[in-house]
């Protein structure tokens, strides 16, 4: 209804503009012909435009006298009517009325928006006229004589403005607009301002003059009407209730009087977010579980308080007030979900307490100090927190256990006992076991329904002292969880081993030795652990207690010392001596042993230094020192590096590649810088056929190599040399070759035993030969050619040579 409204109020307002309009161009035709009449006084200038400046102070300007007319200077834009518009008339004192004087216009627009009756003087404006595109024109009038074209008047230069009327609405330029206000602003607070423009001139009448109103948007918000600001217009309005707002500001020109034209622009206001919700939990009371197997840091719950401000606005922060689980469970905040997180702080029992209540808080993290008046900005809740049962292994009655067993104690020894329950409500039955891999060697043994430990065999102090086993313990009927526990046991020690010497070390007496002289002081260790006051008792056995040579004396320290008890000692004669010592311990049951002390008799200087002994039997001679000793030394390993030097450089050296036999005589081949007779005659096979019997099988040996594959021979035998089929012959001997990857590249010996037959000469082996060279006739070589000239030669004076004889 509002925007029909609207169009008909445009509707009507372009009627009453266009009836105006026809109106005013009426009421201007009749003024204009009446004018020259009535106001020609008015409107009278000179064309001559003679003035007169004051070139000094105190001259006098002379104005000339006017001697143009001219009835109007404005034309009103926009006009439509059927005749040009008369826009103003021009006259000249020299015109006589006679129709000698003519009239012309020149300037902005003339002949072309512009025209003049040359006789009257009556300007007319052939087009529509826009003030918007053009205010004003300037133009240029001047009288001249019709028949010479000579001027009657000085050029006159006069302005037509263009008078505006109302046909631009106001426009607004930077719509649509965007606007932003707190809620719960104050009535009256400035949201924004619009402002609108009209292209209208705004120096004549209203056409400019703009008055904003509100079209949409009450009653939340209003607009002052000659500013266009944009106020608030409702206290309190809440952002959670409604956030944003259209609103429509209309401009209507003419002081918004009816007739004017107007614009309207969209304004889309939106309100902040302020703190002004306090967080609310959804319900009062919220139940959750934990089953008692959880572990700490385990979460349990979750719970949120809403509070629909956004950004920090909404932030909670959660936190215990009171309970009785507060040391048990802890609440923190999830940052991107905003809710409370309950988690366990430690384990809890189902046994020892199956509930737990808290009651929580949750706090706006960010107060606005203008709404604490609205608060308390915060709220709580309860949390019952329920325990369940959970199958859990059985649980031991100590930490840990710690026994003590006799070593050597017979098998089946109670070592002592393990106890644990299960502490489900079920309370079922429990079996032990001891896990192999911690006793390894199974020296112990557990009932599995009592928890009796009990040895397997007996058990050796010395040995291991210690066994650190475990014990594990299985709910029968339940989950199969086992839980374990350290078993620590010691074995107790029993006087079981002998002492004996400390040290096997023999002792060393020179022959010269003084009697009652103090040789030695022997010491004794025992396996067992030596309880207090406890200490060795040395003796000479009841075998050498006679002995007239040493003696004995217990220090009560477990120390005894060996005295000398005669003079005069000889190497010659006896040279080592064995002491049989009797060491007893007092433990329970007591332990002794027998062990030998080895006395060695050396000789010594005058200062009882030890010069030698049997010890060292092969002594160097006094006069040797230890330079001596070295040199020698030093000569030894010198020798002995050169010569495993030059046994390496003889193993370095090369040997033949192929293994001959002891003898292998072969021919010998003598080059002959003589003609062949012919390209076949090089051809050759290997003689190593006709002499050595590995080269009649194909195969050469060698040091080098060892070869991997022997190919045997071809079925069927090798022809001989003077065959008719030796060409075959060689062309086989050739392809085994080639195919042969064991064959060495050996030199090959070129045989002559068969001619080519390229050769117009025949054979010149002599080794078919049987006769005598004088039975032989060479002339004919004197016409075989220059290839054969020089064996012509030489044969040739051989012939003459003997004829000549």
């Amino acid at each position: 209804m509002s925007r029909f409204r609207e169009e008909s109020i445009k509707t009507l307002g372009l009627g009453l503009q266009v009836f105006l309009m026809c109106l005013g161009a009426v009421l201007c035709s009749t003024v204009a012909a009446s004018a020259p009449l009535e106001h020609s006084h008015r409107h009278r200038l000179s064309l001559h435009r003679h003035r007169e400046r004051t070139g000094k102070e105190g001259q006098v300007l002379h104005r000339s006298k006017r001697g143009w007319v001219w009835n109007q200077f404005f034309v009103i834009e926009e006009y439509t009517g059927p005749d040009p518009v008369l826009v103003g008339r021009l006259h000249s004192d020299v015109d006589a009325g006679d129709g000698n004087c003519k009239y012309i216009l020149s300037g902005e627009g003339a002949g072309t928006i512009f025209v003049i009756d040359d006789k009257t003087g009556n300007i007319h404006a052939t087009k529509t006229l826009d003030r918007e595109e053009q205010a004003q024109y300037t133009l240029t009038a001047q009288a001249v004589d019709r028949a010479t074209n000579k001027p009657l008047e000085p050029p006159s230069e006069f302005i037509v403005k263009v008078q505006d009327i109302n046909d631009n609405p106001p426009e607004f330029l930077h719509g649509p607009y965007y606007a932003r206000v707190p809620e719960m602003s104050n009535v009256g607070t400035s949201v924004m301002q619009v402002t609108a423009t009209d292209a209208d001139d705004p120096t004549y009448g209203n056409s400019a003059r703009l008055v904003y109103s509100i079209l949409q948007g009450q009653p939340y918000f209003s607009v002052e009407p000659q500013t266009g600001i944009i106020r608030t217009a409702l206290p309190n309005m809440d952002r959670e209730a409604r956030q944003e707002y259209d609103v429509v500001i209309q401009a209507k020109d003419m002081g918004g009087h009816m007739g004017g034209l107007s614009g309207t622009t969209e304004v889309k206001i939106t309100l902040t977010d302020v703190n002004d919700n306090p967080p609310k939990f959804p319900q009062s009371v919220y139940a959750m579980s934990v089953s008692e197997d959880k572990v700490s840091g385990e979460e349990v719950g979750r719970l949120k308080a809403k509070d629909p401000d956004l950004g920090e606005n909404g932030l909670v922060s959660y936190r215990f007030i009171e309970g009785d689980g507060m040391t048990v469970f802890e609440i923190t905040t999830d940052t991107d979900t905003r809710e409370g997180v309950i988690k366990l702080r430690k384990p809890v029992d189902f046994e020892t307490k199956r509930a737990y209540t808290l009651r929580v808080e949750a706090s706006n993290t960010h107060l606005d100090p203008r709404f604490i008046a609205w608060g308390p900005y915060k709220d709580t809740a309860t949390v019952k927190v329920m325990v369940e049962d959970a199958d859990e292994p059985p649980a031991f009655m100590a930490t840990s256990y710690s026994f003590e067993v006799e070593e050597n104690a017979r098998d089946g020894t109670v070592v002592g006992r393990v106890h644990a329950k299960d502490t489900d409500v079920a309370n079922n039955p429990v079996r032990y076991m001891i896990p192999r891999y911690t006793d390894v060697e199974q020296f112990f043994s557990v009932g599995p329904e009592d928890g009796i430990i009990k040895t397997t065999r007996p058990l050796d102090r010395e040995t291991l002292p210690w066994h650190n086993i475990s014990v594990s313990a299985t709910e029968i009927g339940g989950h199969h969880q086992d839980t374990k526990v350290r078993v620590n046991i010691k074995v107790k020690d029993m006087n079981d081993n002998a002492p004996e010497f400390a040290t096997q070390n023999e002792i060393l007496v020179c022959e010269n030795v003084s009697p009652g002289k103090l040789i030695e002081t022997v010491s004794a260790v025992d396996k067992d652990e030596m309880v207090h006051r406890q200490y060795f008792h040395f003796s000479i056995a009841p075998e050498a207690v006679n002995n007239q040579n040493f003696s004995l004396k217990d220090n009560r320290d477990s120390t005894a010392s060996i005295y000398v008890t005669r003079r005069g000692f000889s190497r010659m004669t006896q040279d080592v001596y064995f002491l049989p010592i009797e060491i007893n311990d007092n433990g329970i049951p007591p332990m002794s042993s027998t062990n030998t002390l080895t006395i060695r008799v050396c000789s010594c200087d005058s200062k009882d230094t030890i010069l030698s002994c049997n010890v060292e039997p092969y002594i160097l001679p006094a006069g040797l020192s230890t330079g001596a000793l070295i040199a020698i030394l030093a000569c030894i390993v010198i020798l002995l590096a050169i010569v495993v030097l030059f046994v390496a450089l003889r193993r370095q050296k090369k040997e033949p590649l192929i293994v001959f036999e002891e003898e292998d005589i072969r021919e010998n081949i003598i080059t002959y810088d003589d003609e062949g007779g012919g390209e076949e005659d090089t051809e050759a096979f290997d003689i190593a056929t006709l002499q050595n019997p590995d080269g009649a099988n194909g195969f050469l040996p060698r040091k080098d190599i060892k070869p991997e594959l022997q190919y045997p021979m071809r079925p069927g035998g090798h022809p001989v040399a003077n065959s008719v089929d030796v060409d075959d012959f060689i062309k086989t001997r050739i392809n085994d070759a080639d195919n042969d990857p064991t064959a060495p590249p050996y030199d090959s010996i070129q045989i002559y035993g068969y001619e080519g037959r390229g050769s117009i000469a025949g054979s010149l082996s002599s080794l078919e030969s049987v006769t005598t060279d004088s039975d032989l006739d060479y002339d004919y070589l004197q016409s075989w050619g220059p290839r054969f000239k020089k064996l012509a030669d030489l044969y040739g004076t051989k012939d003459s040579a003997d004829d000549n004889s």
